[in-house]
């Protein structure tokens, strides 16, 4: 793993004995599609980190998105690991490293936070958990990633709800934030529908609020939530590379993490697809380490 400034200054390791609640890791790489350049990706978990510093030293102060402070007035319980080391190059070794951190991480009963990359990262993640199950998946996205293999890969960023779908261990997925018009079809559309994915729009969020996605989660469920960036409305977080208008609110998709850690419990979180190249005055990184520090809040008030 490689070092840099940590996420709200989490130590990369707790003293006394204690175990970590969750722990963050960044990934630049997951399976880069033939003649496609991704590094654009590579500074976006660094990008998140560097965006928390204004709050590193307010961990004690009052958050008003979770009613209290971040640790919920209990002891420091968080650690940053750092970056998975990845190459553009590398598609199988880099499912393998991410896949081995979270299992790692996962294995000191600590909730893994992955910080990507493009959303393929997102596979290797979820494959992690293959001895954790049965989980639900709840994905914000603009797009429903179920392309079964585009540019002769299977494992690319149009591809992760189909390869999760192929996993014993997920048993439900809920998708909410779609809108726009994306890579997919109508065949891929049918075969989410078969699998039985719930298929949330942005408008239904808009119009139903948060109760829209999070009534399709069974009470109690175990829950690995992942967001896109671009499911976010561009206004709020435009640093992405395909921005769609439309999309969800700041405090949308804070009420739908909020509300999984008390219909069930986040057992596994990650943010992808923020695009540094593209971002406004910082704006899109501000938005994601928020986004970040509400779901460790949410994560250490469900324990």
């Amino acid at each position: 793993m490689t070092a840099m400034p940590a996420f709200l200054g989490f130590p990369d390791r707790l003293s006394e004995n204690l175990k970590p609640v969750a722990a963050v890791f960044g990934a630049g790489h997951g399976s880069n599609y033939a003649g496609k350049d991704s590094s654009g990706y590579v500074p976006a978990a660094d990008t998140i980190r560097a965006a928390s510093r204004e709050d590193a030293g307010l961990i004690d102060h009052w958050d008003f998105d979770l009613g209290g402070p971040l640790f919920d007035d209990r002891r420091h319980c968080c650690i940053d690991l750092g970056n998975v080391p990845t190459r553009m190059d590398d598609n199988a070794g880099n499912r393998e490293r991410i896949e081995a951190v979270t299992r790692e991480v996962l294995a000191t009963g600590a909730v893994p936070i992955l910080l990507g990359g493009d959303d393929s990262v997102v596979i290797p993640f979820l494959s992690g958990f293959a001895d954790r199950g049965p989980i639900w998946i709840v994905q914000i996205d603009a797009h429903i990633d179920w392309r079964d293999t585009l540019h002769d890969e299977r494992y690319g960023y149009s591809s992760p709800m189909r390869r999760a779908s192929e996993m014993a261990h997920v048993t439900g997925m809920v998708q909410v934030g779609l809108r726009g018009i994306g890579s997919a079809r109508r065949e891929e559309v049918d075969d989410a529908l078969r699998f039985g994915s719930r298929l949330v729009t942005a408008r239904q969020i808009h119009a139903e609020g948060a109760a829209a996605a999070l009534r399709h989660i069974p009470e109690g469920t175990k829950v690995v939530l992942t967001v896109d960036c671009d499911g976010l409305d561009p206004s709020i977080l435009p640093g992405v590379a395909a921005p769609s208008p439309g999309g969800l609110t700041y405090t949308q998709v804070i009420d739908i993490i909020a509300g999984i850690g008390t219909r069930g419990s986040i057992v596994g979180f990650d943010l992808v697809e923020l695009f540094p190249p593209a971002d406004i005055a910082g704006l899109s990184a501000l938005t994601a380490s928020r986004i970040v520090a509400n779901a460790i809040g949410t994560i250490i008030r469900q324990r």
